[in-house]
C-alpha cells in the first residue's frame, strides 16, 4: 500500500475550498457584517440589499449589550453567506462608501493646511491659494487673513479663522474631487492637522 505524502491536502485534491480558505471567507463576511453594523442610516440606503438582509442589519444594529451585539453581528454574517448573490454588490457599495470617506477626510485636511498656510503666510500665500482655488475673493482672502490675526493677537475667538476654513472648503468642493491633486500640490510637507478653529491638537 502506499504511503500518504505528508503535505496531501484532501481539500485541494478533491476540488474543494481549503480549510485556511474556508475560515478567510468567513471572516471577510464577519468584517462586512461589522461594517454594515456601523454604517449611518443614510450610508445603509445607498447600499442594494434586500428586505430580509436589510431587516436583520436593522435589528442587529439596534443592539448595545456588547455580547449581544457581537452574537447578532455572527448572525447577521451567517445570512450574508446565504445571500451569496447578493454580497459583490454588497460588498462594491461599501467599498465606494469607504473610499468617499477617506476622500471626504482628505479633503478636510487639505483645508486646514491651507488655512493654516493662509493665516501664517503672507501675499505670496494668497496668491498660490488663489491659483489653486479660482473660486477664492483676493479681498475677501486678504481681509479675513488680517482680521484672522488681530483675533489671534488679542486672544480673541478665532471667527475669521473658522470664516476662512469655511471658505477653503466651499472652493475645494467647487473644483470637485478630480481636483485633488492640484489642490495638494502648493502645500507644504510638514503640515500638521488642526481643528476648526486653527488650533493643532497639542495646543
Amino acid at each position: 500500500m502506499t504511503a500518504m505524502r505528508d503535505d496531501f491536502n484532501p481539500d485541494e485534491f478533491y476540488g474543494g475550498p481549503s480549510r485556511s480558505q474556508q475560515r478567510r471567507e468567513a471572516l471577510d463576511v464577519l468584517a462586512l457584517a461589522k461594517t454594515l453594523m456601523e454604517l449611518s442610516e443614510g450610508e445603509l440606503e445607498q447600499v442594494p440589499i434586500s428586505a430580509g438582509l436589510r431587516q436583520q442589519v436593522d435589528f442587529a444594529r439596534s443592539i448595545t449589550a456588547h455580547i449581544a451585539r457581537k452574537r447578532e453581528m455572527q448572525f447577521l454574517a451567517k445570512h450574508l453567506r446565504k445571500a451569496e448573490d447578493e454580497l459583490p454588490a454588497i460588498r462594491k457599495a461599501v467599498a465606494a462608501n469607504k473610499l468617499d470617506k477617506r476622500r471626504q477626510s482628505a479633503a478636510l485636511h487639505r483645508a486646514e493646511q491651507w488655512r493654516d498656510r493662509l493665516l501664517l503666510g503672507q501675499d505670496d500665500d494668497v496668491n498660490a491659494a488663489l491659483e489653486a482655488f479660482p473660486s477664492l475673493d483676493r479681498q475677501t482672502l486678504r481681509q479675513l487673513q488680517r482680521q484672522a490675526r488681530q483675533e489671534a493677537d488679542r486672544g480673541q475667538p478665532p471667527t475669521a479663522a473658522r470664516k476662512v476654513f469655511k471658505l477653503l472648503r466651499d472652493a475645494q468642493a467647487a473644483l470637485g474631487k478630480d481636483a485633488d491633486v492640484d489642490a495638494d500640490a502648493d502645500l507644504t510637507s510638514d503640515s500638521h492637522p488642526t481643528d476648526d478653529d486653527g488650533h493643532h491638537p497639542e495646543d
